[in-house]
């Protein structure tokens, strides 16, 4: 036998011996899955890594979102019933709470009675082309699964969307029925506009190359809106948080720092109101 053949059938043997180890690995998480319930989706080895303590905050903290709240709760509880549930976009301004109420309304759910165990998966965006292997690792575990990705959008020669566009609907294997996928992004359309007019320019069928593009967003079957809070709704989120975490100051004193600090902010948001809180607290010895 050539020494060249020799190696080449060794290197072959490597491959299948590291390939039969992956499957085992990915076998042994998903039997792990009961354990916790939140995850990070780790793309480059196909494996879960358990997060102990997810920060979050309560769902009745949440103020100003509360018919997306309510809209997103709903949908997420008959999921959790093993009843039927949408995808969901959420989408809008910065600061509104997005990511806080998918995080939320998961931990709400979990301390209730009455549903199959749910668990979080979050996956970044570079790891969106490793989807049909997560989906292919927890089908058919003994859960429900809500795999979230937050701040999505897509830049100019990115291709993984069409790797999520088959996931959320179409494709011969699809999304299984016990995973929902929930999304953030500051864009509707999850692309920016000057990217679909390039598309339109230079395709040789523009409405299809437009269509690909735009149909990502159709895939989710809610999209809900977060939109900058007016001056009101930045004020109760401020008292809200006060009252949580057991602020010392009375309300002309709190309305005038809040009011202050949205100022040197340029934005009136939850984000920003949990700023300023956990400031608030440090000048009062509190940790938040």
């Amino acid at each position: 036998m050539k020494t060249k053949d020799h190696l080449g059938r060794i290197a072959t043997a490597l491959e299948t011996i590291a390939e039969a180890l992956q499957l085992a690995k990915s076998s042994e998480q998903t039997l792990n899955l009961s354990e916790a319930s939140a995850f990070h989706w780790q793309g480059e080895d196909g494996t879960l890594l358990p997060v102990p303590t997810v920060s979050r905050v309560p769902l009745d903290m949440l103020r100003g979102i509360e018919h997306v709240r309510d809209v997103l709760l709903k949908n997420t509880e008959q999921f959790a019933r093993g009843h039927g549930a949408n995808n969901a976009l959420l989408w809008g301004a910065r600061g509104m709470g997005k990511s806080s109420l998918v995080k939320a309304i998961h931990a709400d759910i979990l301390d209730r009675e009455g549903f199959e165990k749910l668990v979080l998966i979050e996956i970044a965006r570079e790891d969106l082309d490793t989807l049909p292997q997560l989906m292919r690792t927890i089908s058919g575990h003994p859960a429900r699964f809500i795999v979230f990705c937050d701040d999505l959008s897509f830049d100019s020669g990115e291709t993984s969307y069409k790797s999520l566009k088959t996931i959320l609907d179409g494709g011969l294997e699809g999304r299984p029925e016990n995973v929902l996928f929930y999304a953030t992004s500051n864009r509707r359309h999850l692309m920016p506009r000057d990217m679909i007019e390039n598309e339109r320019s230079t395709a040789i069928n523009p409405s299809e190359a437009v269509e690909e593009k735009v149909s990502l967003s159709d895939r989710f079957g809610l999209w809900l809106g977060f939109h900058n809070s007016d001056q009101d709704t930045y004020l109760s989120m401020v008292r809200g948080y006060a009252d949580y975490y057991g602020l010392d100051l009375d309300d002309e004193t709190l309305r005038a720092r809040a009011i202050e600090w949205a100022a040197t902010r340029g934005a009136r948001s939850g984000r920003v109101a949990i700023q300023l809180i956990r400031t608030l607290a440090g000048e009062q010895g509190k940790v938040v």
